[in-house]
């Protein structure tokens, strides 16, 4: 998904100091590492670099990120994919509901870091490291949307069915920031975003068959 300093649904102020300042030392490497790269490009940036600009030691950069791409690919929306699909209604269709929260995260992030989330999607067509790490820690993101899938189908979440219906999700939504990208950003993520889960709710169109419209 999108990278965000913190989630809009969590009120920093109700959180303890401990939480505090973990979510400011991982705002202060997030940003020294995107200032760095707009200056020197991403393969030039380094973890000593980043902790200095953040203010932090290296070892703290590899505490909070264990690697360079995980400051680029982790973000704070997937728990909110998981909590949001909790909250919709039991009798929603389970595509609806996919759709209202999948558009949620994204504009949140466009809202907060627009210029960000596009910094992003580009060094994911870019950087191969990158683009390697993010399919990496797809199945991670797959296993936690599986729960809220399997609540809302009575499927067991470990199901050979859950787990490929996720990640088909999970890699339909990362091709969406790939191909936006690689289109010089022409097209409207939520428009994607319908596209993308119309293949997965209607199969794929053919020439005879036009995509359905959402």
């Amino acid at each position: 998904m999108t990278p965000a300093r913190t989630s809009p649904h969590t009120d920093v102020a109700r959180l303890g100091l401990r939480e505090r300042k973990k979510i400011k030392t991982r705002t202060a490497i997030r940003d020294a590492m995107y200032a760095l790269i707009e200056e020197q490009g991403y393969d030039a940036t380094t973890i000593e670099q980043i902790a200095e600009r953040a203010e932090v030691s290296p070892s703290t950069v590899f505490r909070y990120f264990p690697t360079k791409e995980d400051i680029v690919l982790t973000d704070e929306y997937d728990p909110i994919l998981s909590a949001e699909l909790r909250k919709r209604p039991a009798d929603e269709p389970w595509p609806e509901s996919l759709r209202h929260v999948v558009k949620l995260a994204i504009s949140a992030g466009l809202e907060e870091e627009p210029e960000i989330v596009r910094l992003r999607s580009h060094l994911l067509v870019q950087v191969p490291a990158v683009r390697s790490r993010m399919l990496e820690s797809m199945s991670v993101t797959g296993r936690m949307l599986a729960e809220a899938v399997a609540e809302r189908t009575g499927l067991e979440r470990d199901s050979l069915e859950a787990r490929v219906y996720t990640m088909s999700l999970i890699g339909g939504l990362a091709e969406i920031s790939l191909y936006w990208a690689e289109n010089d950003f022409e097209d409207d993520l939520h428009d994607l975003v319908d596209r993308t889960l119309n293949v997965l709710e209607h199969g794929l169109p053919t020439k005879s068959t036009p995509a359905k419209n959402t």
